[in-house]
Formats: structure tokens, C-alpha cells, sequence
């Protein structure tokens, strides 16, 4: 059986013990997840794809006709109904038969677009529709032996892209510089692993995400991207690879800061140091039997303890998508698991320095596996 297969079962399942009837799937990553279907046109483009799946009956995928051909190479589904722009009813045309006999529909109410869910309000009363995104969650925390060496592998891509990137940092250099040395190196070493280990030859190698980083005084700009910005001796510099981190689907957290040459302004060291034991502090706590809260609690004392206000949550967990559950924050009380997959930070902002590291990890039955690595101690991140 498949891994798209046993998803699908177990997601059959899930409905059964549910009491839902048919579960309408239109998140992109879901979709994924479950069928093996990607790189379609998104609701951006105005057209819907939507993943039908009846707890007994066959599963039905709707989507484009522009799509078709990439739809009948991937998606592990039993039926495919494509639509045209303009012709008849284009997507709403196999819905109403999907849910007719459907006591309870379930969806996932913060990921179908506004556009579907109106649609899917006219065809079905209120007290019917049921939320998937629970089961939907818990059957994505805890990841395959397949899923976990995607995180590894993804590791790697992480690790050559930090360590181009902190290469072509320098004085005089602008950022937009790095974010190509960091998109190069990341392509490349994806391409090695994708044909050294996986069959899927439409699976692309390139990075396609804007590269966050921030340098001099726009450091406290978390989510700045690459620009035309020179930057300087003694300048701190921040690498984020949240968002690029992502191979063959799946993503990873993994961040750095550095300063070129020196320490411009003494103040940060200690702003730095304390972003770091933020991180080691929660990794004390980091292992299974524990709830996500306590692991953000540990990294929170650190900070307050040092006199910097309560800080945003210490990690998430991260898949094929870049925000799964659990988060390590405050009133999220899932217990971990061995097989989860985390992005675990450390990070203190002040109005003038912002100092962040991250790293991905997964949960062992007696603690974590590190799958990013870069060092951080002072002395290792002047350049």
C-alpha cells in the first residue's frame, strides 16, 4: 500500500469514528498529504480544487481542466472530475451530488476559500458541517519513517543554504547577493538528494521562497527580505530559512545571526548570548512525556528572567506545512510524542538589535534528534 493509500484509510477512519459522512479537503498541503496531488493552480488564479472523501464510497477529485494531465500523474484518488472556465457549472457541478446523501460534512473551516465555503452554506444547513481539522492534525504530528528522512534530507538542503549563505555575507556586499548564493547552494544539494533517493522526477529541486534576512539597522524587521541594502563592517545580519527550507514538500525552521567582521556595538553580545540559552533552555526541556507549554515556558523564563519582555512562542511544529500542531506556546498542552517534528528557537527583540537562532528537531522516544546544524557560540558567528 501507498503512503497516499494509508492516508487515505486511516483519514477513513478518522471519519467513521467521527460520525462524518464526506470530508471536503481544499487546503493545498492536505491535499498533498493525502493524495500525492501538487502543483496545481491555487484560488489566486480563481480556481478551486477540492478533495472529496466519503468515509464508504470512492474519493473524487475536483479540479481544473488546465491541471488534468498533472492531476492523472499524481493524484492518488479514485475519480477525477475536471472543470473548464465558463463551462456549465465548472466546480460546483459534482458537489451537490458529493453531499446529497451526506448526513455530516466535514471541512476545514480555516482553509477553504471564501468562495467555496458560500457555495458549500447554500447546498448544506449549518448544524450539518463539521470541522476535519482535528483529525487532520492528529494524523499529521506524529510523521512516517518516510516523512522523517524528508526531514533529514530537508536538513541538509537547510544546511548547505546557511552555509552559502553565511559565505557570501561580507563588507560590502548587498543582500540580494546572499539570497542567490543561498537559492543556489539549496537547489543544488536538493538535486542531489531528490536523484539520489526518490523516483519522483517532477519534483522540483529549485528554492522558491523569498529569502528573509535583515542586516544593520533593519535587523528588527523579523520578516525583511533580501534588498539592494549594503552591508557593513561590524553589522549584525539574520538568516531565516523557515520559509525555504522545503524539500520535497517538507519544511523545517532554521535561523542564525551574525555580524561581520566584529561586534559593532558591545550591547548585543549579551542581547545574543541570551537568545541562545532562550533556546538551550527549551531544549532541556524538549523530549516526550512533556507538554508543549512547559518546553515555551523554560525558553520564556530565560528572557523575562533577563529582563526582556515575554517573547513570541518558542517553536512549532512543521511538516508539509510550515505551521502544524502542536505549537510551543502558552495553553497548548499536547503532550509530545516520539515522531514529531519541531522548529525550536531562541530570540530576544529590543527596539534597536533583534538576535534570533532556530534549529529543527525530532522527538525520540528518550529525547530530540537535531536535523539543522550551524554553529552558534559567539566566537563562531563573527565573520
Amino acid at each position: 500500500m501507498s503512503q497516499f493509500a494509508e492516508r487515505m484509510t486511516r483519514f477513513r477512519q478518522k471519519l467513521t469514528d467521527a460520525g462524518i459522512d464526506v470530508g471536503l479537503i481544499t487546503d493545498d498541503d492536505t491535499v498533498y498529504y493525502l493524495t500525492g496531488y501538487y502543483d496545481y493552480l491555487h484560488m489566486e488564479f480563481g480556481r478551486p480544487t477540492i478533495l472529496v472523501v466519503p468515509r464508504d464510497g470512492d474519493s473524487l477529485l475536483i479540479t481544473p481542466t488546465i491541471d488534468l494531465n498533472t492531476a492523472l500523474a499524481a493524484a492518488h484518488v479514485d475519480r477525477i472530475a475536471a472543470w473548464n472556465d465558463g463551462i456549465g457549472e465548472e466546480w460546483r457541478a459534482e458537489l451537490p451530488g458529493a453531499v446529497a446523501k451526506a448526513a455530516t460534512i466535514g471541512i476545514e473551516p480555516d482553509h477553504m476559500p471564501p468562495l467555496v465555503r458560500s457555495y458549500v452554506d447554500d447546498l448544506v444547513s449549518t448544524e450539518r458541517i463539521r470541522s476535519v481539522s482535528p483529525l487532520l492534525a492528529d494524523m499529521r504530528m506524529i510523521k512516517s519513517a518516510q516523512e522523517l528522512q524528508l526531514a533529514r534530507h530537508a536538513g541538509q538542503v537547510a544546511g548547505a543554504m546557511m552555509a552559502a549563505g553565511r559565505a557570501a555575507i561580507g563588507d560590502g556586499v548587498p543582500e540580494f547577493e546572499v539570497a542567490i548564493a543561498t537559492s543556489q547552494a539549496g537547489t543544488r544539494k536538493a538535486a542531489e538528494l531528490l536523484s539520489a533517493h526518490y523516483d519522483d522526477t517532477d519534483m522540483s529541486p529549485n528554492t522558491h521562497f523569498l529569502q528573509i534576512m535583515a542586516s544593520g539597522r533593519e535587523i528588527t524587521k523579523t520578516h525583511h527580505r533580501a534588498s539592494t541594502r549594503i552591508m557593513r563592517q561590524g553589522e549584525p545580519v539574520f538568516l531565516c530559512f523557515c520559509g525555504m527550507t522545503n524539500f520535497h514538500r517538507f519544511k523545517l525552521g532554521f535561523d542564525r545571526t551574525f555580524w561581520i567582521g566584529e561586534i559593532g556595538d558591545p550591547t548585543q553580545e549579551r542581547i545574543y548570548e541570551i537568545a541562545v540559552e532562550s533556546q538551550a533552555a527549551a531544549l532541556r526541556a524538549l523530549r516526550p512525556g512533556v507538554t508543549a507549554e512547559s518546553v515555551h515556558a523554560e525558553y520564556a523564563n530565560v528572557i523575562q528572567g533577563a529582563g526582556f519582555e515575554y517573547p513570541f512562542r518558542c517553536g512549532r511544529a512543521t511538516g508539509f506545512s510550515y505551521l502544524e500542531h502542536p505549537q510551543l506556546v502558552t495553553g497548548d498542552t499536547t503532550v509530545l510524542q516520539p515522531g514529531m517534528v519541531f522548529a525550536v528557537d531562541g530570540s530576544v527583540t529590543t527596539e534597536t538589535f533583534r538576535a534570533q537562532v532556530g534549529d529543527s528537531f525530532i522527538i525520540t522516544e528518550d529525547g530530540y534528534e537535531q536535523i539543522t546544524e550551524h554553529p552558534k557560540a559567539v566566537a563562531d558567528v563573527i565573520l
